[in-house]
């Protein structure tokens, strides 16, 4: 790659491109650096570039939502007591359906983990990030304990697929192996890096240097997570594997159902799925929650964003009183091995790329000096995943509990804070304590102590046993079961 020759054909495509600046320093670079930069250069669809710095930096497309929309139907959540309210449906003829699958193979997970704990005041991949309410493991070893009992549950194997960044990609590695896998065969367990998009500069459209030996990009978002099963050759493995369909979730949620018979026999096997893609959702809380929305539009079920709903729509309320557009997106979803090959084969089904302006550090190629600027000056492009969903030819979205399902860790402090995942987490071992006859302080209506319930050892109420518990729980007591 850095011959004489390597580098002439690469400055040709640049030039076809309009963007041989980015060699304005090749001659200044050590042969390492000019290396590293010839390859980052060659990973860049230079030949479609143009276009794409058509559509998406010198235009805005317009992502307004369409003329008429309709709340989105869903199969809703059964109800402690087993009891239904709206559209009935037989939740254990779907769970037996999702339990066969699984336990012939035909389930992969696969985890988003390619953020940073930043935001947290954590120095490392999110995932590593303390997640148990008592216990503080990390979030991997959650998600890896929940694989390892669904494995023993089922007799089966259940490959993992761990979506990294660059930035994360080898501490995410090291992590896993300096603690063993957290009991998963490490043959079982795969990582690959997200995808990257160049950043471009506002004006001119034009790439930018981070470095005078370094392209600037940015993640290429999770709907990115999609090319990167393909390119990764993850799809492969999963073929190889005979795996037919993908548990979806993010690092940040230590409650998520890495396996959920129920949602995947519903995915796989409902009349009105076309086994493609499906989603979980959460009742919003308010109309004002800032969640995507799951909408019916031209006979399709779409997810728009909650800055995209029109105000009048989020706070439209049926004769029950209840919010008419509640089904909230929490990101859980289940793919279809051969749609997500779909997606990446065949360019009708191209998922598009959102734009947004962000103030990107950069090199000045005439002075060579860094610039920080003070307000936006490059444009990032990245996909969403929930955009393939109006790929889908038929997707059901399926209603899942709050307190069951989802408690995420996303800031320091406040909202989605681990202080507020641990509550929720000691929430819902509460309701499962309480269900199998163990009695739980409370004071009010919350559970006076905190206590987290691991994957290992119960992954629903049933799975409980009331006599692993020590004495009465104390009012102020911590516990892990």
């Amino acid at each position: 790659m850095s011959s004489t020759h390597s580098i002439e054909h690469i400055r040709a495509r640049l030039a076809s491109a309009g963007q041989e600046h980015l060699l304005a320093f090749e001659s200044e670079l050590s042969a390492q650096q000019r290396a590293s930069l010839l390859a980052q250069i060659d990973a860049i669809d230079l030949e479609h570039l143009p276009e794409l710095i058509e559509k998406y930096v010198a235009g805005k497309p317009d992502f307004a939502p369409p003329g008429k929309i309709e709340p989105a139907p869903y199969y809703p959540a059964p109800k402690p007591d087993g009891s239904q309210s709206g559209r009935r449906w037989d939740p254990q003829r779907f769970r037996s359906a999702g339990e066969e699958l699984i336990a012939a193979g035909r389930v992969a997970c696969f985890v988003v983990a390619g953020g940073q704990g930043s935001r947290l005041g954590y120095d490392g991949p999110k995932g590593c990030f303390p997640g148990g309410a008592v216990s503080g493991k990390p979030l991997f070893q959650i998600f890896a304990e929940g694989i390892r009992a669904n494995q023993r549950r089922y007799g089966s194997t259940i490959p993992w697929y761990i979506m990294t960044s660059p930035l994360n990609h080898q501490p995410t590695v090291e992590f896993f192996q300096q603690n063993d896998f957290f009991g998963l065969e490490p043959d079982n367990v795969s990582f690959f890096p997200q995808g990257v998009m160049p950043s471009f500069d506002l004006k001119t459209g034009k790439i930018l240097l981070a470095e005078k030996h370094e392209v600037a990009t940015n993640p290429d978002g999770h709907g990115g997570s999609l090319k990167a099963l393909f390119v990764s050759g993850a799809l492969d493995d999963m073929r190889t594997r005979g795996v037919e369909h993908i548990s979806y979730f993010q690092v940040d949620n230590p409650l998520v159902k890495v396996v959920d018979p129920v949602f995947v026999g519903l995915h796989a096997t409902a009349s009105d799925s076309s086994g493609e893609m499906s989603s979980k959702m959460l009742p919003k809380r308010d109309p004002e929650e800032k969640v995507g929305v799951f909408v019916m539009a031209d006979g399709r079920l779409q997810m728009i964003e909650y800055s995209d709903l029109p105000p009048e729509l989020a706070k439209e309320r049926d004769s029950g009183g209840a919010l008419r557009f509640n089904a909230g997106n929490p990101a859980i979803h289940m793919l279809g091995v051969s749609f997500v090959e779909k997606l990446n084969e065949d360019p009708r089904f191209a998922l598009p790329f959102h734009r947004a302006e962000k103030k990107v550090p950069h090199v000045d190629v005439q002075s060579g000096e860094r610039v920080d600027p003070s307000s936006p000056n490059g444009v990032k492009l990245e996909r969403f995943v929930f955009d393939a969903l109006q790929l889908a030819e038929r997707s059901i979205v399926l209603e899942t509990d709050r307190v069951e399902e989802f408690a995420p860790i996303k800031n320091a402090e406040g909202v989605d804070s681990p202080e507020s995942s641990a509550r929720i987490q000691t929430e819902r071992a509460a309701r499962w304590l309480q269900r199998v006859g163990v009695s739980v302080p409370m004071k009010g209506e919350e559970p006076d102590c905190t206590i987290e319930i691991g994957p290992l050892t119960a992954l629903e109420p049933s799975d409980l046993d009331p006599s692993r518990v020590d004495g009465p729980i104390g009012a102020g007591s911590k516990i892990v079961l």
